[in-house]
């Protein structure tokens, strides 16, 4: 069970996210990428490192060894965006963040490069697994500055590490258990920065499907200005099943 959308947002022309997934009833694998660069260029960043990734695991795939498997996406996906950005000078320095999970049976590993994030939510609880990559991530770190006031930073945007602005790229992997979480939400940080994880909570408990929970969370995030692309893409987790939940 899936549901997922991606919009263009109130202010950007252009929409550089990407929402990929694949599931073949073995293994099922979701990916958000926010995409950088000049012109067209992260637009083209974000599609290559999605489905580079999804490609590479499903030639790839080893239930003996997911974790070797889930890494070596990332590098090949980073392998793709490079070295296509040094194929034309539109496309020099693009990149892309990429947030992506692989579930295998009762296995969920998580992966992230850059500042779109991965939440679950169990219970009326939501917890952000991933970390971001960004120099205001780094001051909060620091005890420089508080999380409230990096929410509206003005570096907010700046991120430290992405898919494909250089030869090597080091991921950050999060393993859990699909008993950890009823809902799994992967997203670009146009979502973020419009709604909070409270909102959220609150929008899935009066959503009936995934479907509409990602149409109302959109529509709140573009009632707020959404100066940027907006993507999310949620999952069900354990028991589910349990609530009217349908593929969205």
């Amino acid at each position: 069970m899936v549901g997922f959308i991606t919009d263009v947002g109130n202010v950007r022309k252009l929409n550089e996210d990407c929402i990929e997934f694949y599931e073949d009833g073995e293994k099922s694998i979701y990916v958000v990428a926010d995409g950088m660069g000049g012109h067209n260029a992260g637009e083209v960043a974000s599609k290559l490192a999605s489905t580079s990734l999804i490609s590479y695991i499903k030639e790839k795939f080893n239930s003996n060894d997911i974790n070797r498997v889930f890494i070596e996406s990332i590098k090949f996906a980073n392998e793709k965006v490079y070295n296509y950005s040094l194929t034309s000078n539109n496309l020099n320095g693009m990149g892309t963040t990429i947030t992506a999970c692989l579930i295998y049976k009762e296995q969920v590993l998580v992966a992230n490069v850059g500042d779109s994030s991965c939440f679950i939510i169990k219970d009326g609880q939501i917890r952000k697994i991933t970390r971001d990559h960004s120099l205001v991530q780094e001051l909060v770190d620091e005890g420089t500055i508080t999380e409230a006031e990096a929410k509206n930073h003005p570096n907010k945007n700046i991120i430290t590490r992405a898919v494909g602005t250089k030869e090597e790229v080091v991921p950050d992997i999060y393993e859990l258990s699909i008993t950890e979480f009823q809902h799994m939400l992967l997203c670009s940080d146009g979502l973020t920065n419009d709604v909070t994880n409270e909102e959220l909570i609150h929008l899935i408990d009066l959503s009936e499907n995934y479907n509409e929970f990602c149409k109302k969370v959109l529509q709140l995030a573009k009632s707020r200005g959404a100066r940027d692309n907006i993507s999310l893409i949620i999952v069900g987790g354990e028991h589910y099943e349990n609530r009217n939940y349908t593929r969205g």
